[in-house]
């Protein structure tokens, strides 16, 4: 089959659909590892040419972030008060994307296998990693203080010791204190010099909390994070061995007598979950399928529930998912949809109402809400299309 900008073959290494043979019902598809199946659109209910137009689309409007990140995040963080870089940074490449259809790939453009940085779409793995802990009982209740778990002295005091594993991981935390040489007002996007509430009653984006989230992790499962990840999830949903996740080079701690490095919740400051766009849509398909993979259940539904749910004070944020409550993040999006969000335009975006994983690198952020109603525009199946 020749190759085009949008599409091109695949060889799949199994069959494309399993017969049921009780039922006679096609069974979810799954790509194995080191294949993914290709479908034409039509095959999968969607518009070749519409889907043909979302994807010029996309190429037409590339992130206006250079691809030197390293240069370009030196420059952003000449205004801010400590701006030294912690982490590796990587060139990045081009546009490219991929739109998963009921587990099969339906379109593609770019380079989707070129391993890039992700910037905060590591927050939606790190929440990931307490979703896992949560499921093993090493996190029993996400609403006990984290300081019963943690004894490392980040959790201590008046203020601190009040901070649950709910405020961590919705951001409502207000934890104060510094790490890897950032103080937490480092990163306060919405007043450095503010004074601090209780913790619980305040959401703010901040970086410094996330990479204190994740060395609370790492604390808890005492061994690296990145070695759960693979362990646990990216092995099992048959993921490249091209993926990284970093830490800084001062975020190495001792546990149990071995140097680990803890894991960075972004690229702000460098580091982060590089990966690659296929791997990215086999993480999002996990998700789409509700926390399964083939017969083995790797993620709770309970969990998949609790980080799907609106933080009060910010109902379009989960535990480290972006949410579309009252379609206040995309309006061109359903309700029910779920994003993992990044620097740059790196989004996986998660909907179960069209049986959707749709990852999107590179893209100009005030483009996104209309790539995604070209895209939806190309499901001949949905009510809107009939």
């Amino acid at each position: 089959m020749p190759q085009t900008p949008y599409f091109r073959t695949i060889v799949t290494a199994a069959t494309a659909l399993v017969v049921a043979a009780s039922a006679g019902a096609q069974t979810a598809y799954y790509p194995p590892a080191g294949s993914w199946e290709q479908r034409r659109p039509a095959e999968v209910g969607m518009d070749s040419a519409r889907l043909a137009a979302a994807i010029d689309f996309a190429l037409e409007h590339e992130n206006p972030m250079g691809r030197d990140i390293g240069a370009h995040l030196e420059r952003m963080l000449l205004s801010e008060p400590y701006p030294d870089l912690l982490g590796p940074t990587k060139e990045r490449g081009g546009p490219s994307g991929v739109v998963i259809r009921r587990g099969y790939i339906a379109a593609q453009w770019g380079d989707v296998e070129r391993v890039d940085m992700t910037f905060s779409v590591s927050k939606s793995y790190l929440a990931t990693i307490a979703g896992l802990a949560f499921d093993r009982g090493l996190i029993r209740d996400v609403h006990h203080h984290v300081a019963e778990y943690v004894d490392d002295g980040g959790f201590e005091g008046p203020h601190n010791s009040q901070i649950t594993w709910h405020m961590l991981l919705n951001q409502t935390n207000e934890w104060t204190g510094t790490l890897w040489n950032k103080p937490d007002m480092a990163d306060r996007r919405r007043g450095r010099h503010r004074a601090l509430r209780q913790p619980g009653t305040y959401w703010e984006y901040n970086d410094v909390r996330v990479n204190r989230t994740a060395l609370a992790l790492l604390r808890v499962w005492r061994k690296p994070l990145a070695d759960v990840l693979a362990d646990e999830i990216m092995d099992p949903i048959g993921a490249s061995n091209t993926w990284r996740w970093h830490g800084y080079r001062n975020s190495y701690v001792t546990i149990d007598g071995r140097q680990m490095q803890s894991v960075s919740g972004g690229g702000h400051w460098g580091g982060g979950v590089w990966a690659s766009t296929l791997d990215h849509a086999r993480f999002g398909l996990l998700f789409l399928r509700r926390g399964k993979w083939g017969d083995r259940r790797l993620v709770s539904e309970r969990w998949i529930d609790m980080m799907s749910a609106p933080t009060d004070i910010r109902p379009d944020y989960g535990y480290m998912w972006w949410l579309n409550t009252g379609r206040r993040m995309y309006r061109s999006a359903p309700e029910n949809a779920f994003f993992a969000r990044g620097g740059g335009g790196n989004i996986i975006w998660v909907d179960a109402l069209h049986d959707l994983v749709v990852v999107i690198r590179w893209m100009d952020t005030q483009a996104v809400d209309e790539f995604i109603r070209l895209v939806l525009a190309a499901d001949s199946e949905a009510p809107s299309a009939r």
